[in-house]
């Protein structure tokens, strides 16, 4: 009997409409070790020694760090998303949790 595979979304991360979609969802689940994940998946489709390179950072303190156990500083985020060329943009809510006043 074959043994299956498992699934790893880093195989099918192969543009970066994909990528910045796949990201999207995972930011939208609000789950901190999820989004690690998500961008250590993404970090692995573009090569994790390359990304390594771009940030300054070792392989194995990356995949510490975007394995999903860690809580990765905001700063080793930025930097890996700078490094596959993915930049976070502030957008209104669909739906706002927090209401602001006008003066």
């Amino acid at each position: 009997m074959a043994k299956a595979k498992p699934f790893d979304p880093a195989d099918y991360l192969d543009s970066p409409e994909v990528i910045a979609a796949y990201l999207t969802e995972a930011f939208e689940t609000e789950d901190v070790a999820y989004i690690s994940k998500a961008i250590g998946a993404v970090a692995r489709s573009q090569g994790m020694t390359a990304v390594a390179e771009k940030t300054g950072l070792s392989r194995e303190n990356l995949y510490r760090a975007l394995g999903g156990d860690a809580k990765p500083e905001f700063g080793t985020i930025i930097k890996v998303l700078h490094a596959l060329g993915i930049d976070l943009v502030a957008q209104p809510q669909k739906r706002a949790k927090v209401g602001y006043v006008k003066t």
